[in-house]
């Protein structure tokens, strides 16, 4: 989808001086891969990758060849400079006024999830991001609204900077609010969302809020095919999505150039799928 399909819990089918050394030796380790160097984040508060789940269900391993994964970690203090609220990202672009329709199952029960691309910006820890707005239905009801909080750097990396969730009862009530966060706030740090070029094998920290948002996922394949009620594809990428505060569930995602999410399905745990059945554009 345009914005993905969150997976925060309750599971949703949704640096200069030391800093710019430890940014040079990951670029050249990883083959050049294109991460601004334009972080105030010091080499002690990095935190790498960690190792992926042992279960690839529904996927192929990564070749021994492939590029090893950039030791880049959820990002403690951002340069505001480096980041811009215009994200063009080929494999996850967020272009104002986009709405994309998804059908499929969760909770076994039918289910559609409606994500709007914004006009409406937000400011986290000085940096601007773009609101997206994504309502779950379960059943024709109203179960989850959440706003999502994605800027892009320089080299054209999207990040994730937050998120506002709200579940609902029968009567529109919110009940829980639980896997909100922003960026800053009670030591929750920005992730990587998606690389500007994608290379098999890397894997990123998608979120970090301990212990209530920490999303996971790796490169798959650039190779995939896909077909969904919106359109077939090639050339999909396709990835891993997986968080240790759920350790029984992995997620696949195939995301399309020029499009964004197209599918996701869950490869271990509970069923649950999402598939794009229409994208509208204003």
């Amino acid at each position: 989808m345009t914005a993905r399909i969150p997976a925060s819990p309750p599971r949703r089918m949704h640096p200069i001086s030391v800093a710019a050394c430890a940014c040079a030796l990951i670029a050249a380790s990883c083959g050049g891969t294109n991460i601004a160097p334009a972080f105030s984040q010091s080499a002690s508060q990095a935190v790498s990758p960690p190792a992926s789940p042992s279960s690839s269900v529904g996927a192929a391993s990564p070749s021994p060849s492939a590029a090893a994964a950039p030791s880049l970690g959820p990002l403690a203090s951002p340069d505001p400079a480096a980041f811009s609220a215009t994200i063009d990202n080929r494999w996850f672009p967020l272009l104002p006024g986009t709405t994309m329709t998804y059908r499929g199952t969760k909770d076994e029960e039918p289910a559609v999830d409606i994500v709007t691309v914004t006009n409406e910006t937000i400011v986290i820890q000085g940096v601007t991001c773009r609101v997206i707005r994504d309502r779950l239905y379960l059943s024709g009801k109203l179960e989850e609204r959440t706003a999502d909080y994605y800027t892009q750097d320089l080299a054209g990396n999207v990040w994730y900077f937050g998120e506002d969730t709200e579940e609902l009862d029968a009567k529109g009530n919110v009940t829980s609010r639980e896997g909100t966060w922003r960026a800053g706030v009670n030591g929750a740090m920005a992730g990587v969302f998606m690389e500007a070029n994608p290379v098999i094998g890397h894997q990123f920290v998608q979120e970090l809020y301990t212990g209530h948002a920490e999303d996971h996922y790796q490169v798959m394949t650039l190779t995939e095919k896909v077909k969904v009620p919106y359109r077939s594809f090639s050339g999909v990428l396709l990835t891993k999505e997986w968080t240790p505060l759920e350790p029984a569930v992995l997620d696949n995602k195939y995301y399309v150039r020029d499009v964004g999410e197209v599918r996701e399905v869950s490869v271990k745990g509970p069923l649950e799928e999402l598939v794009l059945v229409k994208l509208e554009k204003q």
